[in-house]
């Protein structure tokens, strides 16, 4: 079903409830007719109930979009393997085990505290980074 399928039947719901309206003053003039006054509640209600069918079709839609976007935040929130844990972009050259990060050279200036981290060289291998440099491209 199209995405506009749901907006073209809550307008056409808008419209009917309009002329429901249009019709109520006729029935609730002086020499109005009472006869009218339930044809223009009923267009009305036809109206509403057609506006509240096409908010149902089109909610599916819309939490089927939320959903996909949802499902690209995650995909791009993983972190990729084999690359410095902070800008993945370097080989790492150390691993924090305080922390269980590896670090590149340039990661590793901002990170340094002799105090609180313990280091040692990375295990992680450079064709690791290899790959995801080319799984970049």
């Amino acid at each position: 079903m199209p995405s506009k399928t749901g907006s073209w039947i809550i307008l056409a719901g808008a419209v009917l409830a309009v002329a429901g309206f249009c019709v109520l003053p006729a029935a609730l003039g002086e020499n109005g007719d009472k006869n009218l006054l339930g044809l223009g509640a009923s267009i009305f209600s036809l109206g509403a109930l057609t506006m509240a069918a096409g908010v149902y079709l089109k909610a599916p839609l819309v939490v089927s979009k939320r959903a996909a976007k949802q499902a690209e935040e995650n995909a791009a929130a993983r972190p990729v393997r084999g690359g410095c844990d902070r800008c993945q972009s370097e080989a790492p050259a150390i691993h924090c085990k305080v922390h269980n990060v590896h670090l590149c050279g340039t990661c590793l200036a901002e990170h340094y505290d002799f105090r609180a981290c313990v280091y040692v060289p990375s295990t992680r291998r450079a064709t690791a980074v290899k790959a995801m440099a080319a799984r970049a491209k």
